[in-house]
């Protein structure tokens, strides 16, 4: 992740609350304490007896190390994992298929939605898609360019984006920053917007998040998937 000085931090944050969004609400949201990412990716692994794991973006490997399956690929352009690239680097590249991928790399909109769609085009017929850090809780945690240290990015534009779309099934499972759950099926609950994705901000977020989302939470996930 970016390295931010005090001077860039405090610099951002007046340019975007001056000419981008300026939004003082704050969500509560009912993450579980003792299940975490690597919790629910095992927990597939085993249910669906995966073989193949990629994960994009490993950071100091506080996932990649805890995922137990046959094989990994954890793709990092500066750390962690075992293969140093950008991930659209690794995907031009690409001719292994995978079970589960889980996406974690830069949590910018465009480019969490050309992870996704990358991701899509290597997903075995019965695989799934996670993606990490789908639900801030306030208009800092998303800001793009980032100013705060703790930062979900506007991944969440990706998932509203994509659940427009008639060919994958998305859900968010409210869970460790909010959890992404993307199958390549047909969607059961296309989404409909009333503004177009660039218009949209954080309060509309904020006020139509479980809807945007497809918010379930852990013991309705267990039950799906």
């Amino acid at each position: 992740m970016e390295k931010l000085n005090r001077f860039q931090k405090i610099f951002r944050k007046i340019y975007y609350k001056t000419f981008i969004e300026n939004f003082k609400g704050k969500l509560n949201y009912n993450f579980p304490e003792n299940f975490h990412r690597w919790d629910l990716i095992n927990y597939l692994i085993k249910k669906n007896n995966y073989k193949n794991y990629l994960e994009i973006g490993c950071d100091q490997n506080q996932l990649f190390s805890k995922v137990k399956i046959d094989h990994k690929i954890g793709v990092d352009p500066v750390s962690g994992g075992n293969i140093r690239k950008t991930s659209d680097k690794f995907f031009e590249e690409n001719k292994s298929d995978f079970d589960i991928i889980f996406i974690d790399g830069l949590h910018t909109f465009q480019q969490v939605k050309k992870d996704i769609l990358n991701s899509v085009s290597c997903l075995k017929d019965n695989g799934i898609i996670l993606v990490h850090d789908c639900m801030p809780d306030s208009l800092g945690k998303q800001a793009v360019p980032r100013y705060k240290m703790q930062w979900n990015g506007d991944v969440w534009k990706a998932i509203v984006d994509l659940r427009q779309h008639e060919e994958l099934d998305i859900y968010t499972c409210e869970m460790d920053q909010g959890i992404g759950v993307i199958t390549n099926k047909k969607n059961t609950s296309k989404l409909y917007l009333d503004k177009p994705i660039s218009k949209l901000k954080f309060k509309d977020y904020f006020n139509n998040y479980r809807e945007y989302m497809r918010v379930v939470s852990l013991d309705k996930f267990k039950e799906l998937f």
